[in-house]
């Protein structure tokens, strides 16, 4: 999950919806938290709800994009923000490990963080796959972020395979990869198939508008997040 800045607040907003155009341009347009890239029906997400919390309704501090899937795992449910992690304020890339289809939570974890990752994998359905041992956890025939997840993943492979072929490792090539991925999404994805090409992540982490770059270090790898909780 990708880490994430939020920027200054280009508010005030007559109506939240009115903040989905500065959050794109922010964030791009992906689901902060199964990081697809979402063409349409792209949501204001209120980290606390605003049913519950009415006094968040219109700040720029208490919104997120999320894509409809993430968004109704997560509905109304009462949030305390110190339960969870979340991409604005922790390096969230560090928390979660990508293998194809599936997202599963990094058994590395401090153990005082494991359990707020724990909290936000299930909060948003990230667990949800065909495969989950869990029947109660499994997708809906509407839920087909896993899919998303494989498709990407098999691009991401594909891309890399292709920059390994002989003359194939041009500034061209590399800069072509970017572009796909971000027009696919799944920053995670990517990052992971490219570990240990340091300038291809340096390519991928500044070419997806709102990355937090204070969550990488000089070769593109994950580090701790200043100020955040991992």
């Amino acid at each position: 999950m990708r880490p994430v800045l939020r920027g200054a607040d280009p508010g005030p907003f007559a109506q939240y919806i009115d903040a989905a155009a500065p959050l794109a341009a922010q964030f791009g347009r992906y689901c902060s938290y199964c990081e697809r890239y979402i063409e349409t029906n792209l949501a204001v997400e209120h980290v606390r709800p605003k049913d519950t919390n009415p006094a968040l309704k219109l700040s720029w501090t208490n919104f997120l994009l999320a894509c409809g899937n993430c968004n109704s795992c997560k509905g109304g449910a009462a949030i305390t923000l110190s339960n969870y992690i979340w991409p604005d304020s922790d390096n969230t890339l560090r928390a979660f490990i990508y293998r194809q289809g599936i997202v599963e939570v990094a058994n590395s974890l401090d153990p005082n963080v494991h359990p707020l990752a724990v909290a936000l994998h299930q909060l948003v359905g990230l667990d949800k796959d065909p495969g989950n041992p869990n029947l109660d956890r499994r997708p809906t025939r509407k839920d087909l972020r896993w899919k998303s997840r494989q498709d990407t993943w098999d691009l991401a492979q594909a891309s890399r395979e292709d920059l390994a072929q002989p003359n194939a490792d041009t500034p061209q090539m590399r800069a072509q990869i970017a572009r796909t991925a971000l027009a696919r999404g799944g920053f995670g994805i990517w990052h992971t198939v490219f570990q240990g090409d340091c300038e291809m992540l340096g390519r991928l982490i500044n070419a997806f508008p709102g990355s937090a770059i204070d969550c990488f270090d000089i070769h593109g790898s994950v580090c701790k997040r200043p100020g955040g909780r991992l």
